[in-house]
């Protein structure tokens, strides 16, 4: 508790002593891994208190008991009980839009957007299990799908997400995304494709990063297909 109190000081933490004048950055690198450590096991506490206990139901002071730390060091991490509920989400968000912002610039709209989510759940897979378990942090989205002061923030930051998205595809293309549709147009068909994927996935048995993915690949292959083509023909 009297470090990381310590580290959050405005004035800056206190000299370490000689191992300071070394040169080496080895004890910063310890004081942020024990950073990341509490931030990491007050986010797992509190998705377990809100998807046993529910959000609602759940207090800050209850996620800090969980943790044995003070209420002070759980908002030097998080601004709020909320914060906690959308981090891994926004981790896996953020990790997308770096991959679609590195896909080859000759790629067509769905073509990038299809590699870099596919991309990006292979690599969140292992960075998601390094913050809690997958299965956690799906019956965490079960959990805001069933709470609607949660599934509001969720349908809004839904549609933040899908405006920055459309305005780094224009920018691929050379658009200006306000007098050219397209860009939104292929957005929004690739979003409800997540959305639908998404929704399935936490209807079903297996939770895994695999099986999400294979779901993802299936749905976004057969996008075209169902836009373009007549489903009666044989």
């Amino acid at each position: 508790m009297k470090t990381e109190q310590r580290a959050a000081d405005p004035a800056g933490p206190p000299p370490e002593g000689p191992d300071d004048t070394s040169g080496e950055p080895s004890r910063p690198g310890l004081r942020e891994l024990k950073k990341q450590r509490t931030r990491d096991a007050l986010l797992r506490a509190a998705l377990e208190l809100f998807t046993t206990k529910g959000y609602e139901e759940t207090t800050v002071d209850e996620i800090a008991e969980a943790v044995d730390v003070s209420q002070r060091t759980f908002f030097r991490h998080f601004t709020n009980k909320e914060e906690t509920v959308f981090a891994v989400q926004h981790m896996v968000e953020a990790r997308f839009v770096q991959a679609l912002r590195e896909r080859p610039a000759d790629e067509a709209p769905f073509v990038a957007m299809r590699g870099a989510v596919l991309g990006a759940w292979e690599a969140m897979g292992q960075s998601i299990e390094e913050v809690v378990p997958v299965e956690l942090h799906m019956r965490t989205y079960q959990m805001i799908e069933s709470t609607p002061s949660l599934l509001a923030v969720h349908l809004r930051h839904s549609i933040e997400m899908e405006e920055e998205i459309a305005h780094l595809i224009a920018e691929r293309e050379g658009l200006d995304v306000d007098s050219d549709p397209r860009p939104r147009v292929a957005v929004a068909a690739f979003s409800g494709v997540m959305r639908v994927t998404g929704r399935l996935w936490g209807a079903g048995e297996d939770l895994s990063v695999d099986s999400i993915r294979a779901l993802t690949e299936e749905y976004l292959d057969r996008l075209g297909p169902a836009l373009a083509e007549n489903w009666r023909t044989p």
